[in-house]
């Protein structure tokens, strides 16, 4: 494999140069172990994991992305990563290696220009993803050592949709907007069924572990049975609008396009429990 770009200390872009197919090769130390050679064993030992890279992703579009990168920026990033890895205990998707110091340039570059960063799902992204977020505040923790600067709590909320996007390949974007479909939730269920629902109450961290709980059904295509469906919609007519409603919205962020009733009916049961033991 011919050595084109060395990533920071752990990634390598290389080509084939039988096939001209291109592959990003992932090992600890393999960046560091590549510098100045021209080319690399495709059964070298040290590889631990290998993408190759489509059509669509030219080797060109990464080697101007690395090529923009603060060198600082890529070994904090290689260093957050491994983190990632072992506290998460499960192996990353290749593109959080690009992904993760490209939003960090660009984040350090707004803080730096007294730009602020708002994070309109900080409060669903905490309760939704606890594990993300509490890596997330490492990894802020090790940006501020390396680069000199404060992270702010709504930043490291942006981190940890980059550590949830890593370990389970769903796209930060779509992250994002399912963090808003939970919110828009909450919203709906106080307009719908006539309360108020207060963002530091344990009432608030119930019902969004409700709203989650439906969401990664279909986020792991579970499709659970409900032989009770048409009976809760009669029966739970707000709630379950409220939940059918919702579940539309995380399919869309998802991009999932299976059966959503059968979830949207646990979910307006579960809203129905939820109203009838709320805290105010």
């Amino acid at each position: 494999m011919r050595v084109e770009k060395i990533v920071g200390n752990n990634v390598v872009l290389t080509v084939d140069p039988v096939s001209s197919k291109e592959y990003v090769l992932f090992g600890k130390g393999l960046g560091f172990a590549c510098k100045g050679t021209e080319f690399i064993r495709k059964d070298d030992a040290r590889i631990e994991r290998r993408y190759k890279l489509d059509e669509g992703e030219p080797m060109e579009r990464y080697e101007s992305l690395v090529d923009e990168l603060d060198p600082d920026v890529i070994e904090v990033s290689d260093r957050i990563i491994e983190m990632m890895k072992e506290r998460l205990g499960t192996p990353v998707h290749p593109k959080v290696y690009f992904a993760l110091p490209n939003h960090i340039q660009f984040a350090v570059y707004r803080l730096r220009n007294g730009m602020a960063i708002d994070n309109p799902f900080l409060i669903e992204t905490k309760l939704g993803f606890p594990l993300e977020f509490e890596i997330a505040g490492i990894a802020a923790e090790m940006i501020e050592n390396k680069l000199r600067i404060n992270v702010p709590e709504d930043e490291t909320g942006f981190l940890a949709l980059h550590v949830r996007s890593a370990a389970v390949t769903t796209p930060v974007g779509r992250l994002a907007m399912l963090a808003a479909a939970i919110n828009d939730t909450v919203e709906r269920v106080e307009r719908g069924l006539g309360i108020v629902v207060s963002r530091d109450s344990r009432s608030y961290f119930r019902l969004v572990a409700h709203v989650r709980e439906a969401f990664e059904s279909l986020a792991e295509d579970r499709r659970p049975d409900n032989p009770l469906r048409t009976h809760i919609r009669e029966t739970y007519p707000n709630e379950y609008g409220i939940a059918s409603e919702s579940m539309r919205q995380a399919a869309d962020a998802l991009g999932y396009t299976g059966d959503i009733e059968d979830e949207a009916g646990y979910l307006a049961m579960a809203l129905n429990r939820f109203v009838q033991t709320y805290e105010k």
